[in-house]
């Protein structure tokens, strides 16, 4: 394994990717230590220690959000205009014309994508140093104005950075940057644990559970990431002029759990909503009604695995394109063994997908609310382990280790992923 491992040195491109991936990760994370200007810091910190819904922003941008530094936002404007981009290829012709375009039609939505992200960026910036006046020194719409640009050009930065690290780095650079800031609040996390050892809370039981908990669910994680179905698919032999073609067969890879981690995401922020509104409105039954949806209550949990499952059923009906997968086997001469080609091998396929989707449904739903129940077992709150976090940690290192692996085959070097 070891000798594997230090195959990845040997290969001076591989080793010059990885030199400048770890690069940008330090600009990254020096960036979230930059305040952004006219904000008191303390004023925001006491803000968070209060109870607030950013926490899974916070996690996201590796502490910055909490620091209100200028990588306050982190990634997550472009994130949400990629989303909504790739929801629009059903309803705009054009949008869909251009993801049939290949590489031309992929830069075409990478253009649009990206001005969707500064006014999204604006927007959500605007919204903040409104929000949080309270911290702003100098409050006026000057002040508001600036901070909103500062924040909008913090996100332009990040995102030219992920476009960069995917260019010249290894593994796609949005997610690593996510990656980045998750894992930065690994520390953090340790130094919680010893300080709850420290006086008591907890003891090294507690502990114990909490590691076992872990390593299991990262298992089961790494398990229900790379299941797929195979659909068998046969390929009828045809014969142009003096040649064979088909008779071949193959299968189609039916992923369990498609929509990756877009459903917590999408979950995530409409319960945050009525949060986020009773946090600046000071009416009282307008703050009671979201103290039922607050983190941990048994409706929060509940509402929020019920999302969580009709949002996974929705992003998956809008991006797997069953009927073009049926119609492109058709026209190539494949077929499932048993089904007849056309609408009853689409009507084949959507049963199947409908029924791995319902596993990947429950399973994401179970990994969302995992959070609370870890720390209802090991009494450890404020543990960030679990959830979204744990699926882009672990979805993201696959990936990012296979592209890895592929590069060190490719040399001829023995890979290290057994």
């Amino acid at each position: 394994m070891v000798s594997a491992l230090s195959n990845i040195v040997k290969i001076p491109e591989l080793r010059s990717k990885i030199i400048f991936t770890l690069v940008m990760f330090a600009v990254f994370r020096m960036g979230t230590h930059i305040p952004v200007p006219g904000v008191d810091p303390s004023a925001i910190e006491r803000l968070f220690n209060s109870g607030t819904l950013f926490g899974l922003l916070d996690l996201f941008s590796g502490g910055a959000l909490s620091k209100f530094s200028i990588f306050a936002m982190s990634i997550t404007p472009y994130i949400n205009a990629s989303i909504i981009i790739q929801l629009l290829n059903v309803v705009i012709p054009t949008l869909e014309q251009w993801s049939k375009e290949g590489e031309e039609g992929h830069k075409k939505t990478t253009k649009v994508t990206r001005y969707f992200t500064v006014v999204l960026a604006f927007l959500q910036a605007l919204g903040m140093s409104i929000g949080l006046k309270e911290a702003v020194l100098n409050p006026g719409p000057m002040s508001t104005l600036i901070i909103a640009i500062t924040l909008t050009a913090g996100t332009v930065f990040l995102m030219w950075v992920g476009e960069q690290i995917t260019a010249n780095g290894v593994g796609n650079g949005i997610s690593l940057i996510i990656f980045a800031g998750i894992v930065a609040a690994l520390p953090a996390n340790i130094g919680k644990i010893y300080h709850y050892l420290q006086a008591g809370t907890i003891s090294y039981i507690n502990v114990f559970f909490f590691a076992a908990i872990a390593v299991a669910m990262i298992v089961l994680v790494i398990a229900v990431h790379t299941a797929f179905r195979r659909v068998p698919i046969a390929y009828a032999k045809r014969v142009v002029g003096q040649k064979q073609f088909g008779g071949q067969s193959s299968f189609i890879p039916l992923k369990v759990n498609h929509a990756g981690v877009i459903p917590i995401i999408f979950a995530s922020s409409v319960l945050m909503f009525p949060v986020t509104i009773a946090q600046f409105i000071d009416i009282p039954w307008v703050k009671t009604f979201a103290g039922y949806f607050a983190w941990g209550t048994p409706l929060h949990s509940t509402v929020y695995a019920l999302l969580i499952i009709f949002f996974t059923y929705f992003y998956t009906a809008v991006t797997v394109k069953i009927s073009d997968m049926a119609e492109n086997l058709k026209k190539y001469g494949g077929f499932i063994p048993g089904v007849r080609p056309g609408e009853p091998t689409a009507e084949y396929l959507d049963h199947v997908m409908t029924r791995i989707t319902l596993a990947g449904a429950f399973f994401l739903a179970f990994i969302a609310i995992l959070p609370t129940i870890i720390a209802s077992a090991t009494h450890m709150d404020g543990i960030n382990f679990g959830g979204t976090a744990l699926l882009i940690v672990v979805g993201v290192g696959l990936d990012t280790m296979k592209q890895i692996e592929s590069m060190v085959v490719m040399r001829h070097y023995e890979g290290f992923m057994k």
